[in-house]
């Protein structure tokens, strides 16, 4: 499928009058900020919508209200003309939704930010930038959707959580130009930096320090890994307490590439990677069926755990 452009998205979401959002399974700031904004959105124009994520966003999210707006089981009396699918780069990253999107009759929407988008939507907007909320921020506009407050925060969430706080390289100066008019909007920036990035449980800074104690190191400390083993997180229900672990490595200097390896079962292992900018990891993680950006992407891969690093390890070395 080829992009289209703006107007036409925009033309769509103003035209349709029940509408499915679709988010990707374990949502981050960037996905849920998206879908439940522009859920919120549609709905105050007085449409019927509904926002879809296999799960149900992470406890870190609370301090906005988004968690109760997510629908895990898809209605099967449900009717819809358009269905949206935000800050997704493969059909498939949707989990058990997969399927419900593919089979569709009606028209298929896909916004999206990153450089492996698959393009499989009938109409698809991909925009490789800091954010998907990014784009999102540009359909508000040119849709002339209003943005109040509520919106301005989940609008800044995505931008936040999803540009490393402003700091990746992708981040540019239409970037700022959006965060500004979100904040004039109302958008609570404190708030949300401190919920994203400071605050943690006590049971997260235990198992951070557990983790971080047995860092690993290859390719002349270029690379480095960060492993959580299934044993370490048995108890915890919510498994994204993990999330960020990965960005330690990237503060070690000499490290170009970090990655992180969560056992989702055994000898199955969700890869996280990261870069200073020297190598492309999106191209790392296609290598394994993955993707995602240029400095942060991932993948799953099957293996005991020292294979997979020799695996990792190899692929880094290539792209060095």
């Amino acid at each position: 499928m080829t992009d289209n452009n703006i107007a036409q998205i925009c033309g769509q979401l103003k035209k349709a009058d029940k509408i499915a959002v679709f988010c990707h399974a374990r949502p981050d700031g960037d996905a849920i900020g998206a879908g439940s904004a522009l859920t919120c959105a549609l709905r105050n124009l007085g449409k019927t919508v509904e926002l879809y994520c296999e799960d149900k966003p992470s406890e870190k999210f609370n301090f906005l209200p988004v968690a109760d707006s997510v629908c895990t089981e898809f209605k099967k009396d449900a009717v819809f003309d358009t269905f949206v699918c935000v800050d997704c780069a493969d059909v498939y990253r949707l989990g058990k939704f997969a399927d419900v999107f593919l089979s569709f009759k009606g028209v298929t929407v896909n916004i999206d930010h990153h450089i492996s988008n698959k393009r499989f939507a009938a109409l698809n907007l991909v925009s490789v930038c800091s954010a998907t909320c990014e784009i999102m921020s540009e359909i508000f506009e040119v849709a002339g959707f209003e943005i109040n407050k509520d919106i301005a925060d989940l609008l800044m969430l995505g931008l936040v959580s999803d540009s490393g706080n402003f700091t990746h390289s992708d981040v540019t100066d239409k970037t700022f130009k959006i965060a500004s008019v979100l904040r004039l909007k109302g958008a609570d920036v404190n708030k949300i930096n401190y919920n994203i990035y400071t605050r943690q449980t006590k049971m997260r800074a235990l198992l951070f320090g557990k983790v971080i104690k047995d860092i690993r190191f290859e390719l002349d400390d270029k690379l480095s890994f960060v492993i959580v083993h299934n044993e370490d997180i048995k108890d915890i229900d919510d498994k994204s307490i993990t999330e960020g672990f990965v960005d330690f490595g990237l503060t070690v200097d000499g490290v170009e590439v970090s990655v992180s390896m969560l056992e989702v079962k055994r000898h199955q292992f969700k890869i996280s990677l990261r870069s200073k900018g020297k190598v492309n990891v999106n191209s790392v993680a296609e290598t394994f069926g993955g993707g995602g950006h240029v400095l942060a992407s991932g993948c799953m891969l099957f293996g005991d755990v020292e294979e997979i690093i020799d695996k990792i390890t190899y692929a880094v070395y290539q792209n060095l």
